[in-house]
C-alpha cells in the first residue's frame, strides 16, 4: 500500500488507535518496548491510564534498570506494588535486579554451607542476570494473578528480547540440568556430602527446580498466546529507529509472540505559517519514515501518531493529557 502521511488512511490500514487493545479484555500481559529514547515509558503509563478505565485492576512494572516511572508520575515507587496517587485501581512497581541479586545471596548465606557462596558466583556469572531477576518477579504474579492486567514498561530492545526469550532457555536449561542430576545422583550426594551438604539437600533442590519448571512452561504459554499477551512496539520517525522496530517485529515473531500495534511518538506538526527552516526539514525527514512505515506495516498493524510536545509529560494529568492520543488520532490545532 502506498505511504499515506495523513491521519486518514486506506481502506486496507488497520485503524490508528490503541483501542483494539482495550477492547481485548483476555489479554493479561502487554509489553512495550523499543530503542532507547524513543518514549516507552510515556507510552506504556499512558496505556496503563486508559487500561485503568476500563479494567478491574491494572499493575504497571518496569523492568527497566533506568527507572522512569517515578519520574513520570512523580510518586516514588520500589519493589512492592504501590497504587498511583489518583487512581484506585491502577499501581506500579520498579524491580531494582542489584538489589534483587543481593537478598538472594543474602539469603543463601545465610542458610550456610557451600551452597552461599555457589549462589553467589552463579548470581555474577550468569548472563542477562537482571532480565532473571525480572522474570523472576513475574513468575510471582502468574502464581497468584491478582490483577487483571500487567503492563511492562521494557529495557532497551537487547535486554527486551533476552528477556522474553529466557522462559524457553531457561526451561530448557532446567530439563537438561534435572535430568543430568538424576542420572549422576550417587556422585552428587558424595560432591554434596563432601562441601558440607547432605542428600536431602538435592532431594529438595530437584523438588524446586521441577516446581520451577512447571510455573517457568506457564509462563512461556502465556507469553506464546496472543489471547493472554501482546507487545507495542515504540518508535520515532528516525532510520535508527525504524531499523531496530524491524528487527523487534521479526524477533517477537520468532519467539511466537504476538505484536501487531506500533507508536510513533514526538512526531512534529508545525503551523502552515510557521518560518522555522529546521521544522521543516525535519517534518519531511519524518513523513519519508511514515511513509515507509505505512509501507511496511499499515495493512497488519495499527500505528499510532503521537505529537511532539512543548514540555515533558510529567505527573499525572499530563500523563492521561498524553494517553487520550493512544485512542484518539491526533489532530492538530487548525489554523
Amino acid at each position: 500500500m502506498s505511504g499515506a502521511q495523513s491521519i486518514v488512511v486506506g481502506e486496507d490500514a488497520l485503524a490508528p488507535t490503541l483501542q483494539n487493545i482495550l477492547d481485548q479484555k483476555t489479554l493479561k500481559w502487554i509489553f512495550c518496548g523499543g530503542k532507547g529514547g524513543v518514549g516507552k515509558t510515556t507510552t506504556s503509563c499512558s496505556l496503563a491510564v486508559q487500561l485503568a478505565k476500563v479494567r478491574e485492576s491494572v499493575l504497571l512494572i518496569s523492568t527497566d534498570p533506568a527507572h522512569n516511572l517515578s519520574d513520570a508520575f512523580g510518586q516514588k515507587f520500589g519493589k512492592e506494588a504501590t497504587k498511583v496517587k489518583g487512581f484506585e485501581n491502577l499501581s506500579a512497581m520498579e524491580i531494582d535486579p542489584a538489589s534483587s541479586i543481593q537478598e538472594m545471596i543474602e539469603q543463601s548465606d545465610s542458610q550456610g554451607g557451600a551452597m552461599g557462596s555457589m549462589m553467589q558466583d552463579l548470581a555474577f556469572a550468569i548472563p542477562g542476570v537482571d532480565e532473571a531477576m525480572g522474570f523472576a518477579e513475574i513468575m510471582k504474579h502468574v502464581k497468584g494473578m491478582e490483577y487483571s492486567v500487567i503492563v511492562f514498561d521494557t529495557a532497551p530492545t537487547g535486554h527486551t528480547l533476552r528477556f522474553l526469550s529466557f522462559p524457553t532457555v531457561l526451561e530448557k536449561a532446567l530439563a537438561k540440568f534435572s535430568t543430568l542430576g538424576r542420572s549422576l545422583g550417587p556422585m552428587f550426594n558424595q560432591m554434596t556430602s563432601m562441601m558440607g551438604g547432605g542428600g536431602a539437600d538435592q532431594q529438595d533442590m530437584f523438588a524446586k527446580l521441577e516446581s520451577m519448571r512447571a510455573v517457568i512452561n506457564e509462563v512461556n504459554t502465556q507469553f506464546k498466546d496472543p489471547e493472554k499477551t501482546t507487545f507495542v512496539c515504540v518508535c520515532i520517525a528516525e532510520f535508527l529507529s525504524l531499523y531496530e522496530t524491524e528487527r523487534l517485529v521479526q524477533e517477537l515473531t520468532q519467539y511466537e509472540i504476538d505484536t501487531h500495534t506500533i507508536v510513533c511518538n514526538q512526531l512534529l506538526f508545525p503551523k502552515k505559517d510557521s518560518n522555522c527552516d529546521h521544522c521543516r526539514v525535519r517534518k519531511a525527514m519524518q513523513e519519508k519514515y511514515i511513509a515507509e512505515m505505512m509501507d511496511l506495516y499499515a495493512e497488519d498493524f495499527h500505528i499510532v501518531r503521537c505529537p511532539l510536545l512543548t514540555e515533558e509529560v510529567r505527573g499525572v494529568d499530563k500523563i492521561k493529557s498524553f494517553s487520550k492520543f493512544l485512542v484518539e488520532p491526533y489532530q492538530p490545532p487548525q489554523e
